[in-house]
This record gives structure tokens, sequence and C-alpha cells, in this order.
């Protein structure tokens, strides 16, 4: 399983803003290792995000997402205790969440 995401969710005027670093190698599936064999497509595919359970975003993602991606979103609504949740699926099959507390 991948390495842990870093989220960072803050309260400020009536909305969160949550920000989430991804930690996935992502391979676009054109570039060649040395030995010029290309290397395998491996990119996140769908990343949701759910606040209290509920969902609030879903993204449909490609292999032209640059490596470790950082995203930033703002949730209406939220203050702080709540508790935002990030998950993301890649092309092999892989998943991960991971949950924060809005602050």
């Amino acid at each position: 399983m991948a390495d842990p995401m870093r989220i960072r969710a803050q309260a400020a005027g009536g909305k969160a803003t949550v920000r989430v670093l991804m930690s996935h190698e992502m391979e676009s599936g054109q570039r060649k290792d040395a030995a010029g064999k290309t290397v395998p497509a491996w990119f996140i595919q769908e990343v949701t995000a759910t606040l209290n359970g509920k969902q609030v975003l879903s993204a449909e993602w490609g292999p032209a997402v640059a490596k470790n991606p950082f995203m930033q979103f703002n949730i209406k609504n939220a203050k702080a205790g709540d508790k935002v949740a990030v998950t993301w699926k890649d092309n092999k099959g892989d998943t991960r969440t991971d949950e924060a507390t809005v602050s």
C-alpha cells in the first residue's frame, strides 16, 4: 500500500479549505526504461472526498497528472471538529483512504 496522504483542513468563514498531498508514482505509460522498454501506466483514476461520511467531491484523473499530486478544494458549511476523508483508486486497483479533522 502507498504512503499516507498529508491532509490539512482549516475552517474559516463558513467553509473549510482542504489541502491534500498524495504519495503516488503516477507513470503515464509513455516513458521508457534504461533497456528501452515502455514503463507500464500506473496512475490515480478516481478521487473522492467526504465530509462526515457525505460525499462532497468526485474527480476522474488520467495519466497526465504529476507524481505525488497536490489537490486543494473548499467545502461549504464545514466547521472545526468535522471529519474529512479522501480516497483514491488507481488503474491497478490499489486504493488508499486517509482522514483529517477540520481545525
